[in-house]
């Protein structure tokens, strides 16, 4: 009897590994559901949905997507530069889909619930790209 309760014990899980199970299971929900939102954004925008799943090649959509060359991809290799550059590349997004500072403050925050409502939602993809490239506060 003392052989069969410690081999039940050996079988159970560590402690802790519902916690860690659960955590890695809404961390590839979330990454799930912003996959799925970029591919909807892609959509609108004219361009492949299936582009979001492809690592590298997915930025230099939307890249094309918010209208700056491809070659914006070399910003996110310099530390520190690179955030500050993602932060406008958001806001750029925001403002191809008629959203205000506000929305891109969401997207950068909780992007977990913007970017469904701006892949999910009524969002038209409006952009004009000479009207935003050429402003004055963005890059």
């Amino acid at each position: 009897m003392k052989l069969i309760s410690s081999i039940i014990l050996i079988a159970e899980p560590p402690s802790g590994f519902y916690f860690w199970f659960f955590t890695e299971m809404f961390f590839a929900g979330t990454v799930i559901l912003i996959l799925a939102s970029l591919w909807k954004i892609f959509t609108k925008s004219g361009k492949a949905g299936w582009a979001a799943i492809i690592p590298v090649y997915n930025i230099v959509v939307f890249l094309e997507v918010i209208g700056k060359p491809w070659w914006w991809l070399l910003f996110f290799f310099i530390p520190y530069f690179n955030i500050i550059i993602l932060i406008l590349l958001i806001h750029q997004l925001s403002l191809a889909f008629s959203k205000s500072y506000g929305f891109t403050i969401g997207l950068i925050l909780l992007p977990f619930i913007f970017f469904p409502i701006l892949g999910f939602g009524n969002s038209k993809y409006t952009v004009n790209v000479e009207k935003f490239s050429n402003q004055n506060d963005i890059i």
